[in-house]
């Protein structure tokens, strides 16, 4: 019993401890956060300063564009993500489910999609979203996030989909019983 006690600890406390690591840059950057400046330098090495202040955030907001980059960043990622899901799970349930001619010549352009940076497309990029008048837009940006991570998530999502049997699809077709069709 001492025994698998004794590792069992041990292992928690080094998670513990990588934890703690991990997290300690975070936790330093809001003590510095709310830290004011006549206290930055003056203080020394503290783990919490004896005042605190939301100065600091006040002023960011106020005095930059911070709300707009904000809020255009919730846009894109929303978008980007209901759009790239919406995308997947149907080409993938697609490429799970049925054979067609193309479905491998499909999958390894999909592949071939991801051996491509996206720093290296950027003048590629550039050159086909500019006659679209997409370039500075939140919508190109959707686009091009879009194009570029649907290819990945539909390998998840087929592998996904090639975890759930087919029977318990079949199970599930409305006037069958346990995957048998009744024809009335």
């Amino acid at each position: 019993m001492r025994r698998s006690v004794i590792p069992t600890i041990a292992h928690r406390l080094a998670i513990l401890c990588y934890i703690a690591f991990a997290l300690f840059p975070l936790f330093w950057l809001l003590k510095v956060s709310v830290t004011p400046n006549d206290l930055l330098y003056s203080e020394g090495v503290r783990m919490w300063p004896s005042r605190t202040t939301w100065d600091h955030y006040a002023f960011v907001l106020r005095h930059s564009a911070f709300p707009t980059f904000f809020k255009n960043s919730l846009i894109v990622s929303a978008s980007t993500a209901i759009t790239v899901t919406i995308c997947a799970s149907l080409s993938g349930y697609a490429l799970s489910r049925f054979n067609f001619r193309a479905k491998y010549w499909i999958v390894a352009l999909m592949l071939l999609t991801q051996m491509f940076p996206l720093v290296m497309l950027v003048a590629p990029i550039f050159k086909i979203l500019s006659p679209l008048h997409l370039t500075n837009s939140l919508t190109g940006l959707v686009i091009v996030y879009t194009a570029f991570n649907v290819p990945f998530a539909t390998f998840l999502m087929q592998s996904f989909f090639d975890g759930i049997p087919r029977d318990l699809e079949e199970a599930a077709i409305p006037g069958s019983v346990s995957g048998r069709m009744i024809w009335r």
